[in-house]
C-alpha cells in the first residue's frame, strides 16, 4: 500500500499496467515490453497491492478492466504518451535532429511522397515529422520549422509563400463510363462526396459553396458520402465512388497517374477569398540551422516546379470571405 497521497507508483509498474491495459493481455503486453508474461503479472499484482484496488477482472481466457482500471489507464496512457513525446523532442534537439511540423492531410499526402526526394540529396540530416492539426508553439515544443495553411497575417511577416490552393472536382476516370460533364448542373445523378467540417473551419472545401460559387441550382445528386478525414474522401474517389471536391496540392500526383480526372476540365477552379496559402515558418533559433536552410530551400523550389504544373487555364472563381471563418 503506498504510504501517502504524495506517494507514486514505480514508471515500471506504470508501464507494464498501461501495456496490458491497452492489449488487455499480460502475454501481449509482455512480449511488446520484452519480458516474460509472468513478470508482467507480477507487475499487475504489485500496483494493485499498492493502490489497493483491484484493476482487472480475470475471466477464463479473457481480461477486463475494472472500472478503477479504467480510470487508471485513461490517465497512465495519456501521461506516458507525453512524457514520451517530451523525451523524443528533447533527444531530437540533442542529436541535432530537423523536425518539421505540418497538418495530417498535409504530410500524408503532399509531404511524405516527396521525403525520399530530399533525404536523397542531404541523406546525413535526420529529420522528425510531428503531423498534427492543432497549432504548435514551435519554441516551446523545440520545432524547428512549420507548413502551415493559413492567412498572411496569422502566419506572420517573417513567413515565406510556398503556394496557393485552387480547388474543384475529381473521380475516377471509370466512374464516369465514358459520359462528360459539360457543366456543374451534370453532376445531378452523380453521389458527392463530403468533407465531413461540422466547425466550418474549411468551407471552400463544401460542395454547398462550391455550387454558390460556381453559380449552379437544382443539383441532385444520387446519394452523398461523409468523411472526417481528407486523404479517406480521396482514397474513396479514386476507388469509384463518388466526385470530390479535390485540392489542387493534394491531388496532382494522382491527376498525373491517371487515378483521377477533372470531369469538367481546369474549368471551375476556386479558391479562398482570404489569401490563404501554404506558408512556411520558422522560428529565430532554427533559422541559422544548415538543416533548417536546406530543407526550406527544396520546399520552396518543390513549390516552384509544382507551380507551373497547376496553372489553370482560365482565372480561377474567387470564394468570397465567409463569417466568422479566420
Amino acid at each position: 500500500m503506498l504510504k501517502g497521497a504524495r506517494d507514486l507508483p514505480s514508471l515500471d509498474l506504470l508501464k507494464g499496467f498501461e501495456a496490458a491495459a491497452r492489449n488487455l493481455s499480460f502475454t501481449k503486453a509482455a512480449a511488446e515490453l520484452f519480458v516474460t508474461q509472468s513478470a508482467v503479472s507480477r507487475q499487475i499484482q504489485t500496483l494493485e497491492e499498492q493502490l489497493g484496488v483491484a484493476l482487472f477482472r480475470r475471466n477464463h481466457r479473457e481480461l477486463r478492466l475494472t472500472e478503477e482500471g479504467q480510470t487508471l489507464y485513461k490517465t497512465a496512457a495519456e501521461v506516458l504518451r507525453l512524457l514520451r513525446d517530451v523525451a523524443g523532442r528533447l533527444g531530437a534537439r540533442q542529436a541535432g535532429m530537423l523536425t518539421v511540423t505540418t497538418t495530417v492531410s498535409f504530410a500524408a499526402l503532399w509531404l511524405v511522397p516527396r521525403l525520399n526526394d530530399f533525404r536523397r540529396m542531404h541523406p546525413g540530416i535526420d529529420m522528425r515529422l510531428a503531423a498534427t492539426n492543432e497549432i504548435q508553439d514551435l519554441e516551446r515544443e523545440g520545432i524547428d520549422l512549420a507548413i502551415r495553411y493559413c492567412t498572411p497575417k496569422a502566419a506572420g511577416s517573417a513567413a515565406v509563400r510556398l503556394f496557393g490552393e485552387l480547388v474543384f472536382p475529381v473521380c475516377s476516370k471509370t466512374l464516369l463510363a465514358g459520359r462528360k460533364l459539360a457543366s456543374p448542373k451534370d453532376l445531378s445523378g452523380q453521389v458527392l462526396l463530403h468533407y465531413d467540417d461540422p466547425y466550418r473551419r474549411y468551407p471552400w472545401l463544401s460542395w454547398e459553396v462550391w455550387f454558390e460559387l460556381t453559380q449552379t441550382q437544382g443539383v441532385k445528386p444520387a446519394g452523398m458520402v461523409r468523411f472526417s478525414h481528407y486523404d479517406q474522401l480521396m482514397q474513396a474517389a479514386i476507388e469509384g465512388q463518388g466526385i470530390a471536391l479535390g485540392r489542387s496540392r493534394f491531388v496532382s500526383k494522382w491527376v498525373k497517374q491517371g487515378k483521377l480526372v477533372l470531369p469538367f476540365g481546369r474549368r471551375y477552379m476556386c479558391s479562398p477569398a482570404d489569401s490563404r496559402a501554404y506558408f512556411l515558418v520558422r522560428t529565430p533559433r532554427s533559422g541559422a540551422r544548415a538543416e533548417v536552410a536546406k530543407f526550406a530551400q527544396w520546399l520552396q523550389q518543390q513549390a516552384l516546379e509544382e507551380d507551373a504544373e497547376l496553372e489553370p487555364a482560365e482565372p480561377p472563381h474567387e470564394t468570397r470571405a465567409i463569417a466568422g471563418v479566420k
